[in-house]
């Protein structure tokens, strides 16, 4: 147990880092634009996600939608710039990847504190979840670091009339969906780089049953 202590703050870390990664993924707050003409989109501002695009609108633009309307993306969009596909699905592997980095952990912390000293049900899995832990974190890390460029250098997205947004913003920021992303990129790969650093210890004897 006392050779473990980095590899329960990986468990903690890994966990908050897992959980803001599928946070992230369903914020649709990724890119948000600000647009001069309010005639449909009331408030002037747009918010541009992975998976939809929504603004305000006071203006009956869609059966059912009187104030928030969101539009869904189609696996057929073929507007859909590269690192809006890129992200949903890399960070769906990346919320599958650090699933299994957490169970990997887990089992390996079962047989810690439960006495269980046989070295390969210990390291191996405290080193397959370092491994898992870091290629979310990567997986996440390539998005968000793209997304971010695309806002960065104002860039545009052609939509069809059917969505109600114009080709470019008058500006665009980072939505709220980046910082998460980037707060989980640094803990899944702390939480890696700490997995990884467990060393079985060389006294430990092995129960022999």
């Amino acid at each position: 147990v006392s050779t473990s202590h980095l590899q329960l703050a990986a468990f903690a870390l890994g966990t908050i880092g897992w959980i803001l990664c599928t946070v992230s993924m369903g914020i649709v707050e990724w890119r948000v634009w600000h647009v001069d003409n309010t005639t449909i989109i009331s408030s002037g501002v747009a918010w541009v996600g992975i998976w939809k695009v929504c603004f305000i609108s006071y203006l009956h633009v869609s059966p059912g939608y009187r104030e928030q309307f969101c539009h869904r993306f189609s696996a057929y969009d073929s507007f859909i710039p590269h690192e809006i596909y890129v992200a949903q699905g890399l960070l769906l592997m990346a919320t599958f990847m650090g699933l299994l980095g957490l169970v990997a952990t887990i089992f390996a912390l079962r047989n810690v504190y439960m006495g269980i000293t046989h070295k390969t049900l210990i390291a191996p899995f405290f080193l397959v979840g370092g491994f898992f832990y870091i290629f979310a974190g990567l997986c996440v890390l390539i998005p968000v670091s793209w997304n971010l460029y695309s806002v960065t250098h104002n860039q545009s997205i052609a939509f069809p009339p059917s969505y109600y947004m114009p080709s470019s913003p008058a500006a665009q920021e980072a939505g709220a969906a980046i910082p998460v992303g980037i707060v989980a990129v640094i803990l899944l790969l702390l939480s890696g780089t700490f997995s990884l650093s467990y060393r079985f210890p060389m006294t430990a004897n092995p129960i022999t049953k």
